[in-house]
């Protein structure tokens, strides 16, 4: 924008016009934008966009929670070349058969003493 104070306007009344074109062209894109910008689909599909995000990033970060948790449970019954360590297994095995047997034995027990 040039300073009207202490220069004279040398423009033609055609250009005085066309740069009022321009200007108006230029606002009126503008307000275009805005106009979509503050409307209610785009404000909304703003907001979901961010949810998804947050949750792909949330998501992503406990994948990553549970691949390090199984691999540190691997851990404890793989050795690093891979073999499994029968000296962690077996004892786990032998609590998770006896956990099994006294759920299923339990109730059954029980029917017997009401009889």
């Amino acid at each position: 924008m040039s300073d009207t104070s202490s220069t004279p306007d040398t423009r033609t009344p055609a250009q005085i016009e066309a740069d009022i074109k321009r200007r108006r062209e230029t606002l009126a894109e503008t307000l275009d934008e805005i106009g979509v910008r503050v409307h209610p689909k785009t404000i909304v599909g703003d907001a979901k966009a961010k949810v998804a995000s947050s949750v792909d990033h949330t998501l992503g970060r406990a994948y990553v929670g549970v691949n390090r948790v199984v691999d540190d449970v691997k851990g404890q019954f793989v050795t690093e070349d891979g073999q499994p360590r029968l000296d962690r297994i077996v004892p786990v095995a032998l609590v998770v058969v006896g956990v099994v047997g006294l759920l299923t034995l339990g109730p059954r027990r029980a029917k017997r003493r009401r009889r």
